[in-house]
C-alpha cells in the first residue's frame, strides 16, 4: 500500500483540463495523442504554467500516450519522472497522483501533470475480448469475454448475500444522469432518463443493464500536481491533495479481470477495504467529514459496493442509504458523481472525476455542493491494484 502521508502540507492540484467529450468513434479530426497533449495544455494554462515548467508525467493500465513522446511533442524541456501504475485499468486513477505527490515530496519533480486520453475508435477498444489476455485461460471457456461479463458476477453474488435491489441499483443511474442533465460537457447532457426507461432497457449481463454500464467516449482529461508553496502563484484556485493512496488487498491477483480467485470474504468487495482505512487515516478524516465524492462508476452495483467498503453506510446497508436519496443532489448527505460520471458524463479511465472533484472544491461544478470542504474520488473498484485520494477546499 503506497500513501502519501501528510499531504495536506504539500502538495495541491492547480490545474485542470480537458477536452470535448463525444460518443464512442465521435472525435475525428485529431488523433488520441493530440486530444490528450490538448487536454494538457488546457490543464497548465487553468494553472497559468506553461510546458517548460513541468518535469514529469504520470498516467495509468498501459497508457498509450507515452511519455517520452509526450515530452517532445509539448516541448518539456526536462523530464524527471515518467511513472504509470501498472495494471488494474482505471484503479490506477488516483495512483497516479499519488506517485507524483510522492516524487514532490521526495524532491524528484516540481511540477508534474497526471493524465489520461481514450480515443478508442481509433484502436484498441478497452474491455474488448482479444488474443493474448492475461489469464484468459480462466476465464474466455466460461464466456466471460469482457468487463461487463466479468463484473456481473460479483454484484450478482454482493445482491444474493446483501438486501440490495434493482431499484437500488437504478438510483446510482439515475442520479448519475440527472447530474449529467446540468452539466454542458456531458455526452448525455441533453438526454433524460426515466425510471422506466431504465427498467426497459436491455440485459448485458444480469443484474447489469445498459444503464448500470459506463458510457464509452472519446476524449482526454489532465490534472496539474505541484507543491503547496508554489501553488500559492498558480493563476486558479488550488485544492490540496489531503491524501493519496494505492494498492491491493491479499490474494487478489488480476482479481475480477482474469480468475476470480480472491478471497471468499473479500470477493463481493471493490477491494478497497484496506485502502481506505489508509486513506482516511492518513488524511486524519473519517467517512462523516466528506461532503462529495466522485465515485468509479462502471457499474452502478460496484457503486454500492464502494459505498460499504469505504464505510459511508454498514455492510449491506448500501440499498437503503441509496433508496433515502443519499446520493442525490442538492439535498443528499453525500452526493456522488456530480458531473454525470462514467455513467453519463463520459468514460474517461476515472480522470474526469477527478477534473470534477477538483471544481466541487473550487466551487465551479454545475451541480455544486453548498460549502464543501472534502471531496473523496476513486479509481476503478473490483480490480487490483485501486487507489483513492481525498480532496480539500484550499482557505
Amino acid at each position: 500500500m503506497t500513501v502519501v502521508r501528510g499531504a495536506r502540507s504539500r502538495c495541491c492540484i492547480v490545474g485542470i483540463g480537458q477536452s470535448e467529450y463525444t460518443r464512442w468513434g465521435g472525435i475525428k479530426d485529431r488523433s488520441q495523442f493530440q486530444v490528450t497533449a490538448e487536454a494538457i495544455l488546457s490543464a497548465l494554462d487553468d494553472a497559468g504554467l506553461r510546458p517548460e515548467d513541468v518535469d514529469g508525467l504520470s498516467s495509468f493500465s498501459n497508457d498509450s500516450n507515452e511519455a517520452n513522446l509526450m515530452q517532445v511533442a509539448l516541448g518539456i524541456p526536462k523530464l524527471r519522472l515518467a511513472s504509470m501504475v501498472w495494471s488494474g485499468a482505471g484503479g490506477g486513477t488516483c495512483g497516479s497522483i499519488s506517485l507524483a505527490c510522492s516524487a514532490i515530496e521526495s524532491g524528484r519533480a516540481d511540477v508534474v501533470v497526471a493524465y489520461r486520453g481514450l480515443c478508442q475508435g481509433q484502436g484498441k477498444r478497452f474491455g474488448r475480448h482479444g488474443q493474448g489476455r492475461v489469464n484468459g485461460n480462466f476465464v474466455d471457456p466460461f464466456g466471460l469475454m469482457a468487463p461487463p461479463q466479468m463484473l456481473a458476477m460479483i454484484v450478482q453474488r454482493f445482491m444474493h448475500l446483501y438486501p440490495i435491489t434493482a431499484e437500488h441499483l437504478a438510483e446510482v443511474a439515475l442520479n448519475a444522469r440527472a447530474n449529467a442533465n446540468r452539466n454542458p460537457f456531458a455526452v448525455m447532457h441533453d438526454r433524460a432518463l426515466t425510471r422506466e426507461d431504465y427498467f426497459a432497457a436491455r440485459w448485458i449481463a444480469e443484474p447489469l443493464r445498459l444503464y448500470d454500464c459506463c458510457l464509452e467516449t472519446d476524449g482526454a482529461a489532465a490534472v496539474v500536481i505541484t507543491s503547496a508553496a508554489r501553488a500559492r502563484d498558480a493563476r486558479s484556485r488550488p485544492v490540496e491533495i489531503l491524501s493519496a493512496v494505492q494498492g491491493s488487498g491479499p490474494g487478489w491477483g488480476s482479481g475480477a479481470l482474469s480468475g476470480h480467485n480472491m478471497p471468499d470474504a473479500d470477493y463481493a468487495s471493490t477491494n478497497c477495504r484496506a485502502l481506505a482505512a489508509e486513506l482516511f487515516g492518513s488524511a486524519g478524516l473519517t467517512p462523516g467529514d466528506i461532503d462529495v465524492a466522485q465515485i468509479y462508476d462502471h457499474f452502478s452495483g460496484m457503486v454500492l459496493m464502494a459505498l460499504e467498503d469505504l464505510g459511508f453506510c454498514g455492510k449491506g446497508e448500501s440499498g437503503a442509504f441509496v433508496a433515502s436519496g443519499a446520493l442525490r443532489w442538492p439535498d443528499g448527505e453525500l452526493p456522488i458523481n456530480t458531473s454525470g460520471g462514467q455513467l453519463s458524463e463520459a468514460y474517461v479511465h476515472g480522470m474526469n472525476l477527478v477534473v470534477e472533484g477538483v471544481r466541487q472544491m473550487r466551487g465551479t461544478s454545475t451541480s455544486q455542493v453548498a460549502d464543501a470542504k472534502t471531496c473523496l474520488v476513486t479509481g476503478g473498484l473490483g480490480v487490483a491494484p485501486s487507489s483513492a485520494m481525498i480532496l480539500g477546499r484550499n482557505g
